[in-house]
């Protein structure tokens, strides 16, 4: 394989709900980093059915070129169609990297084409960087159930590809006006040919849980000792009017629904302010939260992991801290609330 055949930075573009994914912006300003690293070109491959509206955005984020496949046959997502359309492109113009949102989407896609192609795949990756030189991606991630970071490296075939997960890379600021190159593809295929048929869409109609799109989290660890412990993240956060989070500890212990997990196997999020009380800070929690604006953790161990990662901490018994602070915000929100 002669690696100089591969150049430029790509992202796979993801439509969700009429308009592009948060994820697919937030990789293309990756890309971007990446990409100038290597004085190379940004693109995004963008599949589906009626989605050039969505070309000037990509470029307004970052993008130098996009490729676009606009047929009917990608209406819905498929892995067959959608698959084929990324083969045959990468196949065409050679990137050197591909990165994909690590959605139930762009994971299923990603293996697909990891093994078309064949090329390697990291899955769930939270850092990006590059070799300037060699353009070898360093795609790093946590592994062995999160008490490591290991980079993962694909030395021997190109492109190189990762999944990425949500809202751990940051969007650029869009320039408006910015413009790029569109290149209009298409592929050898026909709806017989694929196999896989969408009969129906069934939305689905579960409430969700809001910590993902919260400003201000309280997140509680197994330092609380109890489920009944567990209640001063509810009274703080119901005081403070923020939403609640936590380890995978406790929702092991079933003190709060998975739903409400932070970290590799629970959410990624990045609120204005996280609370991280009783949580020691393996890496496993520390990759769902390290892009809050402003982290305070609550530890009474001095050596806690948390530390290292927090703007500002407090050494102490989460049941002393925490009804203190409950006590203190309550106050201020009252004294507040009478000079309104």
């Amino acid at each position: 394989m002669n690696f100089e055949d591969y150049r430029g930075i790509w992202v796979f573009i993801e439509i969700k709900d009429g308009k592009v994914a948060p994820v697919s912006l937030e990789l293309l300003g990756a890309g971007r980093e990446l990409a100038d690293k290597r004085k190379s070109q940004l693109a995004g491959l963008l599949i589906g059915d009626g989605v050039e509206e969505y070309v000037q955005t990509l470029y307004e984020y970052g993008a130098d070129t996009v490729y676009v496949y606009d047929d009917p046959l990608f209406n819905h997502y498929r892995t067959e169609s959608f698959m084929r359309a990324v083969f045959d492109c990468c196949e065409k113009h050679k990137p050197e990297v591909l990165l994909y949102g690590a959605t139930a989407n762009g994971k299923d896609l990603a293996s697909a084409v990891a093994t078309d192609l064949p090329t390697g795949l990291t899955a769930d990756t939270t850092i990006l960087d590059i070799e300037e030189d060699t353009g070898l991606l360093l795609a790093s991630r946590p592994a062995f159930g999160g008490n490591i970071m290991a980079t993962i490296l694909c030395k021997k075939y190109r492109p190189q590809m990762a999944t990425v997960r949500p809202k751990v890379m940051k969007a650029l600021t869009p320039q408006e006006g910015r413009s790029g190159e569109l290149v209009r593809e298409t592929v050898d295929l026909k709806e017989d040919d694929i196999r896989t048929k969408v009969l129906e869409i069934v939305r689905e109609t579960t409430k969700k849980s809001s910590i993902d799109e919260a400003d201000i989290i309280v997140a509680g660890g197994k330092g609380l000792g109890s489920k009944a412990g567990f209640e001063l993240i509810h009274q703080f956060a119901q005081v403070i009017g923020a939403a609640v989070g936590g380890s995978r500890d406790v929702v092991e212990a079933g003190w709060i629904p998975h739903q409400n997990q932070v970290g590799q196997t629970g959410l990624t999020v990045t609120p204005k302010i996280y609370f991280a009380i009783g949580i020691s800070g393996a890496i496993q929690h520390i990759v769902g939260m390290q892009n809050s604006g402003l982290i305070i953790a609550i530890n009474k161990d001095p050596d806690a992991p948390i530390f290292q990662t927090c703007h500002y901490g407090i050494v102490g018994d989460a049941h002393e801290v925490v009804p203190l602070l409950i006590k203190a915000f309550e106050k201020a929100l009252d004294r507040r609330v009478s000079h309104v």
